[in-house]
């Protein structure tokens, strides 16, 4: 078995990968431009080099045993690094800028950064920020990914974890369209909870209990996005708790409106975080991003101060709480 590194054949492992993700030593080939036999010998040299298998064969096909799936982990992740190693070296060979990948919620993609992705080109011209966004938790090393933003609480293994808001107030508030908050001008909870819902249900009952009352909430329609919940309030169908940071556009801009000073605090730990591999940590295009994310927070924080996002529907500002 091998246990000298040094002597792994590197060249094998891009045709590793492709059959490993194709199946078929025919598809691998054509896509690395090779002959069959190549790609068969490549892979047979592999094993012979390592001591043991990594495919199973079923006929024509062949099929990643055990072995090769844990491998296959760890050369994605390589290549990927190499591939993004290779892309940087030319772009500034070539005098260009970098890129930098990362993955969102949409939610917060939508609400809160395409909005600031403006001052992102000002501030970082030659730095390409790619945008992907999902609602499940992004796998780094598989994706090509640089970085990610995800909601929880985190740590999350293999990653380093940024907690981004661990100074700010971040409470779910009551929201509404400007004519639906004009109704429900002066109102108190017990006259919210005769009105349409919208979001999840625990998270109702928890604001009731905080305004003293025992309510059985029933919304009308639930999301797996914020971001969409918020359009659906913009647009007259019904009131949403929500953060109120995620909302501050919306809250600035007069499209939502604050229509209760109750509002329900988030556990400390359970916020938004930057993730990314340990090896980038000092990356200098990492870093831009983290830091241009956390100016942008205290920007934003400063604007719900400034423009009174915490003024009722009567228009009146709230005392303080």
């Amino acid at each position: 078995m091998l246990t000298n590194m040094s002597r792994l054949p590197l060249n094998t492992l891009p045709a590793f990968r492709a059959v490993a993700e194709l199946q078929n030593l025919r598809a691998a080939a054509e896509r690395l431009h090779l002959t069959h036999s190549a790609i068969s010998q490549q892979i047979r040299g592999l094993e012979e080099q390592l001591g043991f298998e990594l495919f199973d064969r079923r006929g024509r096909r062949v099929v990643l045993n055990s072995a090769g799936e844990a491998l296959l982990r760890s050369v994605q992740c390589a290549l990927a690094q190499l591939d993004d190693g290779v892309q940087a070296a030319a772009s500034v060979a070539r005098g260009a800028g970098q890129r930098l990948r990362v993955s969102v919620l949409p939610s917060f993609a939508q609400r809160w950064l395409l909005p600031r992705m403006a001052r992102w080109r000002e501030r970082h011209p030659g730095l390409t920020l790619e945008i992907e966004t999902s609602q499940q938790v992004a796998d780094l090393q598989r994706e090509g990914l640089h970085a990610a933003l995800r909601s929880g609480k985190g740590p999350w293994p293999g990653v380093v974890s940024d907690p981004l808001f661990e100074d700010m107030h971040m409470p779910l508030i009551v929201l509404a369209s400007p004519a639906t908050a004009r109704q429900l001008a002066d109102s108190q909870p017990e006259t919210l909870a005769g009105q349409p819902l919208l979001g999840d249900k625990e998270l109702w009952r928890q604001w009731f209990a905080a305004a003293g009352l025992t309510v059985d909430v029933t919304p009308v329609a639930t999301f797996n996005d914020a971001g969409l919940m918020l359009q659906a309030v913009e647009q007259g169908l019904g009131l949403a708790l929500s953060r109120e940071l995620l909302a501050a556009d919306a809250l600035c801009a007069g499209r939502l409106v604050k229509v209760s000073p109750i509002s329900v605090d988030f556990e400390p730990a359970d916020t938004y975080h930057l993730v990314y591999p340990p090896v980038l940590r000092d990356w200098p295009p990492l870093s831009a991003l983290r830091q241009w994310i956390r100016d942008e927070l205290e920007r934003s924080r400063d604007s719900l101060t400034s423009c009174g996002p915490g003024r009722a529907a009567s228009g009146e500002t709230e005392s303080k709480r």
